[in-house]
């Protein structure tokens, strides 16, 4: 990657571009103006590379160009534009150019802040172009750009800043698309624009797996948060997540088990029942954090993977996320949506929310969290814990309430293994303990139902834990297949997930579809 030293200007990019006259192409840009055509022209030598440069500003223009849209700021309109404007160009230059010139079309379609403000500063952009002269199947990169800058001006820069670092990237550094990702940001940084949606196609990334492009994001911070549908394709949030009520269940899922589908489906059962979700779209999600996936020390792109076509083979859509606290995943959703929020959570979790050291960085602390996290229609659903399970877990080091008048200890009902009955008794989110100067805090917020208890669930399952199930796959145990739903039985088996078949040196065989529905 570019050193802060050779770090190519906005400038330079274009020129360089300008100055190879094997690249020739069209800019077309509706909405916010032609912000990276200007970049081209202002560089000089632009003649060696625009063809056409074109901005439709009027609806009526733009609906006889390209045909009407529902919706002027979206893929579908930036389709039709990339469409439209590269069989134009190859059908009236091809015959005289088309052996010697890779053809190119650039497109946008941006909303920046409007003179009385209060609009959604965002645009979809794309180039498709020819990796060599002559190619009759065209390759494409797409993205979604939010502008977080305060006025029209600075919107329209970043723009043009970054459709410039787009084309550029698309020419140069296809070999590198780790380097191409990053530097989508070149000259602007992460505080200026996000990144949240990232496609590849055609043949000159016929090797590419969007998700993993879609995790880079994340990664070198262009976002905060992708998404993917149940058939492993990248989504928009936006467009997913738009006046939707929302139900979220975070975990590692490595692999999904019965415990991870009984705690959605009964916290889902009870979400319905909400009279502020009776009668609205929903959108169930399963929520990996980044701090999960790189709880290794590295990002496993394998491990990644495995874990999203599996819950796609479950019919889940997944969201990657780098929240690690979960007042900043409700703000995230507060972006696209008014109705209300579900998160479906076990009592680990709980206990973690109630721990004081995470919220150090707040000026309120604690406070100010749960005035975050439960602001505007938020409510958790706890599923409850066996009483050994929940002793090893403040056992093994982790948040651990105080019992009145003794010193960092928790309280006990059971010695661990000292009773065969210890395992019978529930922590729930009635009698779980926390803190004793978090007790009248944890009453308040039960009170008012911001904390519900999940009901309905399997107590036969309750001491089924993910990472059993993992080192049974690996140890080739066949008992890890009564602890996870069938067709996340079929995934592990057919993709050779997890290790599965690595303890008799088998290899795991070609991916397949596993056509299936959540339980």
């Amino acid at each position: 990657m570019d050193t802060p030293a050779t770090l190519l200007t906005t400038n330079r990019k274009a020129l360089t571009i300008n100055l190879d006259d094997s690249k020739y192409g069209t800019f077309a840009e509706i909405g916010a103006g032609q912000e990276v055509a200007r970049v081209f022209f202002q560089a000089g030598g632009a003649a060696g590379t625009i063809a056409k440069s074109m901005s439709a500003y009027d609806m009526t223009f733009s609906d006889a160009i390209y045909g009407k849209a529902p919706r002027y700021v979206s893929r579908e309109r930036l389709v039709t534009m990339l469409d439209h404007e590269h069989e134009l160009l190859v059908r009236r230059l091809g015959e005289n150019r088309g052996a010697t010139t890779k053809f190119f079309v650039f497109a946008d379609t941006v909303a920046a802040k409007s003179f009385k403000g209060g609009n959604d500063c965002h645009g979809w952009m794309g180039i498709r172009f020819q990796a060599a002269p002559g190619d009759v199947i065209a390759s494409e990169v797409v993205l979604h750009v939010r502008m977080w800058d305060k006025d029209n001006l600075r919107q329209q820069e970043a723009i043009g800043i970054v459709g410039t670092n787009l084309i550029y990237a698309a020419f140069y550094y296809r070999d590198d698309l780790e380097k191409f990702i990053a530097s989508l940001a070149d000259n602007l940084g992460s505080d200026r624009i996000e990144v949240d949606m990232l496609k590849f196609s055609g043949p000159a990334f016929a090797h590419v797996d969007n998700r993993l492009m879609s995790l880079h994001l994340v990664s070198h911070g262009l976002t905060n948060a992708v998404m993917f549908g149940p058939g492993g394709e990248v989504l928009q949030p936006s467009e997913v997540l738009y006046k939707k009520a929302i139900l979220v269940e975070r975990g590692s899922f490595r692999p999904v088990t019965h415990v991870n589908v009984d705690m959605l489906n009964c916290a889902s059962a009870q979400f319905l029942q909400e009279p502020a979700v009776q009668g609205k779209d929903m959108i169930v999600l399963m929520e990996i954090t980044m701090n999960n996936l790189l709880a290794g020390g590295t990002l496993d792109s394998d491990d990644f993977l495995s874990r999203v076509d599996m819950l796609g083979d479950i019919g889940c859509t997944v969201l990657i996320s780098n929240y690690s606290e979960y007042y900043r995943l409700t703000s995230y959703f507060r972006r696209y949506t008014k109705e209300m929020i579900g998160v479906a959570m076990g009592i680990n979790n709980l206990l973690e929310i109630f721990n004081e050291r995470y919220y150090e960085h707040l000026e309120g602390g604690i406070l100010e969290n749960f005035g975050r996290l439960f602001r505007n229609s938020v409510r958790l659903y706890i599923y409850p814990m066996q009483r050994g399970a929940y002793d090893r877990y403040l056992d093994g080091g982790h948040h651990a309430p105080t019992a009145p008048g003794a010193e960092g200890t928790a309280p006990r009902v059971h010695a661990i293994g000292a009773s065969p009955f210890a395992q019978e008794v529930l922590i729930t989110a009635r009698n779980v303990q926390v803190a004793p100067n978090l007790r009248s805090l944890y009453e308040h917020l039960q009170e008012n139902r911001y904390l519900e208890c999940i009901i309905g669930f399997n107590r036969d399952i309750l001491n089924i834990f993910s990472r059993d199930v993992l080192e049974r796959i690996r140890a080739d145990d066949a008992r890890w297949e009564t602890m996870v739903p069938a067709p996340v039985v079929a995934a592990i088996k057919k993709r050779g997930l997890f290790g599965y078949g690595a303890a008799q040196g088998g290899s795991a065989p070609a991916p397949a579809p596993i056509p299936s529905t959540l339980p």
